[in-house]
Parts: C-alpha cells; structure tokens; sequence
C-alpha cells in the first residue's frame, strides 16, 4: 500500500510540475511585456532630476504573474537596480533594490497591452506608471507622472524596444 501512496504521490507531483510549466508559457505568449527592453534615450523626456544615459528592463514570467528587473544609469554619474514580482492583481508588491519610485508597487493589467503600475513609499503613493505595448509588440512606452525622489513634480515618458 505504501508503495502505491509514493507512486501516487510522485505522480502526482510530476503533473503539477507540467501544468505550472504550460501555464508559465502561456502565460508568456500571452503578455507582450514579457522580454528584454532597452530605453530608447533619444525618443524618451525625462522633466526632472536627471536623465538615464542607459536603460533596461527584463520582465519574465513568474507563476501567475511576472518579474521585472531595471538597470539604468544616470548623466550625474548614479545608477539604479531593482526588481519585484507582481502577479497583475493590484495589491503591493515589495521592491527590492534602490527604486527612485518607492518601496512597493501595485500593478494592475488594464488591457492585453496595458499595465497600470502605482508606486509607493511607505505606503505613499509617489508615482504611477501607465505602460503600453504597441501593435506589433516591437516598442514599449511608460508614462510616468508622480514626484521623485527629491520632491520634484515628474513628467516622463520613457520608450523601449525589443531586443
């Protein structure tokens, strides 16, 4: 009888492995976020503190939502990384790493294309981001109002492409 209960088990388990495995790959087929990103600094405005000389964001599929991970460098010289798991559900996520927008963030899909990300400081919302797929998926642009680090009033618009 034990041996059964284990066969079953394992089983059990290999199954479970596959289905999180399909999922993850639907989940990826299905979300035009997933990818590498590379900011576009010639095609992006930045209105206040200063402005990335480089960027990039990967986001992968993660159970049911995704991870994303930014890298940027600044004309003063400073650089940023961070990252966090969302799973598209609006509830805070934490931030790991040194984010000029907060400590958290919640981010809710609005549309195939469409993500709605609303950052916060300990539990303030400082800034909210609306991020858009294009048609055909080979560029993505994020729309960032909100207050920065220092307390000034932002305003920018940052486009990505594929790599």
């Amino acid at each position: 009888m034990q041996l059964h209960t284990r066969t079953a088990f394992a089983a059990t388990t290999v199954a479970l492995a596959f289905v999180v495995a399909l999922a993850s790959t639907a989940l990826a087929q299905s979300n035009p976020h997933i990818g590498s990103w590379k900011g576009n600094v010639a095609k992006s405005t930045v209105s206040a503190g200063p402005t990335p000389t480089s960027n990039t964001t990967s986001i992968v599929a993660a159970g049911a939502g995704t991870t994303s991970t930014v890298d940027s460098t600044y004309t003063d010289g400073t650089s940023r990384h961070w990252s966090y798991t969302t799973n598209y559900d609006g509830k805070d996520s934490p931030i790991t790493g040194n984010s000029q927008w907060g400590d958290s963030v919640a981010v809710t899909r609005v549309d195939a294309n469409t993500l709605r990300s609303v950052y916060k400081l300990k539990g303030t919302v400082t800034a909210t981001q609306t991020t858009v797929v294009a048609p055909g998926g080979k560029t993505r642009t994020v729309t960032t109002t909100g207050k920065n680090a220092a307390g000034q009033a932002v305003n920018n618009v940052t486009v990505y492409d594929k790599q």
